[in-house]
């Protein structure tokens, strides 16, 4: 910024006033990356009119040319407050205005012929505006269409309008006409051989008052006179009309005095010239109230139109004039010069007789409109036969035309050329903004990279994208487009070295272009064969660099030679930083993304168990890209007696959080089920922890536990979808379920359903992630699971007992990869496999001594029928110590009851409430030990309330010859045990 200053500095003094507008506007755009920007200063009747623009299209500027000083505009809120301001693209309604708002503050745009244009046609920027003073006086506002300036872009405009300022106050008067000295002797002497008349312009009304003298000057009937500045606007030449509203502006902005010559139409329908002067009168607060001034003839002598005459011969631009019927009266050099002939050969000639005029479509037809509408018109030709390009300007006269026709043929292709780098760079802010709102949603490193591959690679025509980071000293990819998997092989894990020119980018932290094949192997010889290996003839390597390291490198390759200009290296250099930034937040996600699934991971079942009472497969299937972590979870329990828990909740909402308690929760219920609780008592339980939780907890839950003895399920379902069951027949359903309050939010006792489950029944539990989705509401979506669990049954998947294939179909068909998901789902299929009846055997007993050598026989026989004899001496142990406790230490009735599982089981059942525990007995104590007898011969035991009472169980595995005991137990070594025994 400190060289765009100085060069402005150099500019010499005394330039003028537009030409300071002009570099102010050029040097502020290109330092500060503006689409273009305007000049406005302060205007008659409380408007801003444009002065200078640069950089913007005329379709756009026709609409600022006058902007309300009042308005809500940008310009004008500049005006007003004295201060910079930055109107956004969106319009908005505006906040109070106040006079400590700082520049940078973001003001919303109105529906204003300012700001409206500039937000539709180029997104992501805005408007700044600047004022500029004279004195102690606002006089005009520098505006630029930009995106918002941060504070050193401020202080850079804040010095290009000091330097406004100054040169405003440096440059020359605007250029007059040849005139009469107007001072002393000359001008008194002048005023007495003229009608001089006066006049009185109300500015801030528009109200204007003539005396009679006036009226006649300027050719206004007393009853045309309207009273209004349009009245005296009206009969000023149009040519003239300009310059003479500039001069008055000049001279209220400056509080100096007015003065102008211009051409009026007098009664008779002549023009005629006059002059006038006057000066303005300002109000407290220095705003212009009134004009006041005189005017008076002023046409030209012979002598002084000759010498207009003179100069009229010899100016640059063409000059011809012709009479009503369109014949040649006067012509200069320049004119025939352009037409072909001298003036001797064009004088009196009609204009469309020339055959440089015929060579013009419709000029003749163009002239002929603009005289019958009596004004004054002006277009472009481009001449066949040389191609130069001429402004021809037709003005009516009272006794013909003049044309006027000047060489813009350098001026129009300098105008084209500033046209397209306008366009370019107009392309390039669309391109950037495209790019920045791809990268803006791009959470991981393949978002990031695919986002780069759409926006960039096109534009720039290019074949191939590689990024590379550095990892353990080596550039590894984290995405590509047009390579191969091989050649990505061959530069993936490249070591740190110099002689490549990724790490060559890298290690330098400056960009690398090679424009051909022979470049590459020149300057890399070593490398010689990865050109033909990866397709490419030419690339770009550009480093990442964000928050001052470099971390990897963007490759940005072309399928044919291709020499990148200066413009397309420095756009593509700030790309490729826009990348870096995303690319590093990226990665942070990945890594936190990753920590995340893999917790969640952890406090998920690692396999299912493998029970001889069902089969199982499930699904976990996170939530996509930019979705936190869900608390989805699913369990099979074994417990005892030939029963198992089915488990499937979610906890409401995302986050670390929601996953810790879905592995809290998870872990409460695993020791509720292994207490053997009820499904209403573990419901109950964990509604009374979800409660407990310091945050805010909602979860859903469905608790199944199968009996395979009774072909029973019990559910216990607290705000969960129902199970699907498939029946052996292939009809599917929902159970009708008595559905409880979400845990957190229900009020025990739960309600509980038994469903029954024949055997070949298949149940599906599931979270509602896998039916509902933003567009699917849960019962299209539990609709559409019925008919693929249908269809499965009738392909025979359902039947062959491929659980994992068909938690595959399912999930296939509900989650299609095409739609993005927004929540977890947990997909739970399990086919219950009852036991037979041959395999459980029950026998009441007596509440007598009796009861325990009943129980030793009943258990000799029915192993003995199992083929199980290895296993009887234990089997008759534990039977007989489970029952001696019942009888001795409980209350009836007594049942014993063996079920042939994958191992064998033997349950004690009593009415008794009164559950049994293990105790420490000493050398003295006669009893205490059977429990401790019980736990050694067994391989699991416990006990569960049941209906009646309770039930004291044991589990044995089978021995087969590999297993069987180098020693039988003796059970005398626990009726009298050793101090060895105890550890005492």
């Amino acid at each position: 910024m400190s060289a765009r200053l100085a060069l402005l500095a150099s500019v010499a003094p005394g330039v003028t006033e537009s030409e300071v507008f002009r570099l102010a506007l050029h040097h502020a755009a290109a330092e500060l990356g503006a689409l273009g920007g305007t000049v406005h200063l302060r205007g008659p009747m409380s408007a801003l009119r444009l002065v200078s623009s640069v950089g913007l299209p005329s379709a756009l500027t026709r609409t600022w040319e006058i902007i309300d000083q009042e308005g809500p505009s940008a310009p004008a809120r500049a005006l007003r407050r004295g201060t910079g301001v930055w109107v956004p693209p969106e319009p908005a309604e505006p906040p109070p205005e106040s006079a400590e708002s700082p520049p940078e503050s973001t003001e919303p745009a109105e529906a204003t012929g300012c700001s409206g244009p500039a937000a539709a046609r180029w997104p992501a920027t805005g408007l700044a505006a600047m004022p500029f003073f004279s004195g102690e006086r606002s006089i005009g506002v520098l505006s630029l269409v930009m995106a918002e300036p941060g504070p050193q872009q401020w202080d850079f405009l804040r010095s290009v309008i000091a330097w406004l300022e100054e040169r405003m106050g440096q440059a020359p008067p605007p250029a007059r006409p040849p005139q009469e000295e107007q001072g002393g002797d000359r001008l008194r002497q002048a005023l007495k051989a003229v009608k001089v008349g006066s006049w009185e312009w109300h500015i801030q009304t528009g109200d204007l008052i003539y005396d009679e003298a006036a009226m006649e000057l300027y050719g206004i009937r007393p009853e045309d006179f309207t009273g209004r500045i349009e009245n005296w606007m009206g009969v000023v030449h149009p040519d003239d009309l300009p310059p003479t509203l500039g001069a008055a502006q000049r001279a209220i902005r400056d509080h100096g005095v007015y003065e102008a010559e211009y051409r009026v139409r007098k009664l008779d329908g002549t023009w005629g010239w006059t002059r006038a002067r006057g000066r303005a009168t300002y109000d407290d607060h220095g705003d212009p109230v009134r004009m006041v001034g005189m005017g008076w003839d002023s046409n030209e002598s012979r002598s002084a139109r000759d010498a207009l005459s003179r100069a009229l011969r010899h100016m640059s631009d063409g000059f011809l004039a012709v009479d009503e019927e369109w014949k040649i009266i006067f012509v200069n050099l320049e004119a025939e010069r352009t037409l072909g002939f001298s003036e001797e050969e064009l004088f009196g000639r009609v204009l469309w007789e020339l055959p440089a005029v015929r060579q013009v479509p419709d000029l003749e037809q163009r002239f002929r409109q603009a005289a019958a509408a009596d004004e004054s018109m002006g277009f472009d030709v481009t001449m066949p036969d040389t191609g130069r390009c001429y402004h021809v300007r037709l003005v009516p006269g009272p006794d013909g035309r003049t044309l006027y026709l000047t060489d813009v043929t350098e001026q129009r292709r300098h105008q084209e050329d500033r046209r397209a780098a306008e366009r370019a760079a107009a392309q390039r802010a669309a391109r950037i903004a495209e790019l920045t709102a791809g990268l803006s949603k791009a959470m991981t490193s393949g978002d990031v990279v695919d986002a780069v591959a759409t926006r960039v690679l096109p534009p720039f025509g290019a074949g191939g994208l590689l990024v590379q980071v550095i990892e353990e000293n080596r550039l590894h990819a984290v995405g590509s487009v047009g390579y191969s998997d091989d050649f990505l092989a061959t530069v993936d894990g490249r070591p740190r070295t110099s002689r490549d020119p990724a790490w060559e980018s890298v290690l330098s932290g400056a960009p690398i272009f090679l424009s051909s094949v022979e470049e590459y192997v020149t300057r890399y010889p070593g490398l010689a064969d990865l050109p033909g290996r990866g397709g490419k003839r030419a690339w770009a390597f550009v480093p990442l660099i964000a928050s001052g390291h470099t971390f990897g490198v963007c490759v940005v390759a072309f399928d044919e030679p291709r020499r990148l200009t200066d413009e397309e290296r420095t756009l593509l250099t700030a790309i490729c930083a826009l990348v870096a930034q995303a690319l590093e937040r990226a990665r942070l996600f990945d890594a936190e993304h990753t920590r995340s699934r893999e917790l969640q991971r952890s406090l998920l079942p690692h396999a299912l168990p493998q029970l001889s009472v069902c089969s199982s497969a499930a699904r976990y299937l996170p939530a996509g890209q930019g979705t936190d972590v869900g608390g989805d979870w699913y369990d099979v329990i074994p417990l005892s007696g030939g029963q198992v828990a089915l488990v499937v909740g979610d906890v409401m909402g995302h986050g670390l959080s929601e996953a810790t308690t879905m592995g809290r929760l998870r872990t409460a219920l695993h020791t509720l089920a292994d207490l053997e609780l009820p499904p209403d008592e573990i419901m109950g339980n964990l509604n009374d922890i979800v409660g407990d939780m310091p945050e805010e907890s909602y979860v859903t839950c469905l608790y199944a536990l199968y009996d395979a003895t009774a072909k029973t399920c019990c559910i216990a379902c607290a705000g969960h979808p129902p199970p699907a069951v498939v029946r052996p027949d292939g009809q599917v359903y929902f159970p009708d379920l008595d559905i409880n309050p979400p845990l957190g939010a229900a009020e025990p006792p739960f309600e509980t359903s038994e469903v029954a489950v024949p055997e070949g029944t298949l149940i599906v539990l599931y979270t509602d992630g896998l039916v509902e989705s933003d567009n699917r509401d849960i019962d299209t979506g539990m609709a559409d699971l019925a008919r693929l669990l249908r269809a499965a049954h009738q392909d025979g998947i359902v039947h062959g007992g491929d659980l994992e294939r068909l938690c595959d179909v399912l999930t296939a068909e509900l989650l299609p990869a095409v739609t993005p998901m927004t929540d977890d789902a947990a997909l739970l299929v399990t086919r219950p496999h009852a036991l037979p009846d041959d395999k459980v055997v029950s026998w009441p007993l007596p509440e007598t001594p009796q009861a325990a050598g009943q129980a030793r026989r009943c258990v000799r026989e029915q192993l003995s029928l199992w083929g199980l004899d290895e296993l009887t001496p234990t089997t008759e142990l534990l039977a007989s110590e489970l029952v001696g406790n019942v009888v001795r230490h409980a209350k009836g009735p007594v049942r014993l009851r063996l079920l042939h599982t994958a191992g064998l089981v033997c349950e004690v059942f009593d009415g008794s409430l009164t559950m049994p525990r293990i105790r420490r007995a000493t050398e003295t104590d006669e009893g205490g030990r059977g429990l401790q007898l019980v736990t050694a011969l067994s391989q699991h035991w416990g006990t569960r309330y049941t209906p009646m009472g309770k039930c004291i169980w044991t589990e044995q595995a089978p021995l087969g010859p590999d297993k069987r005991p180098d020693r039988r137990v003796d059970p005398l070594e626990f009726m009298f045990p050793t101090v060895e025994d105890f550890g005492l």
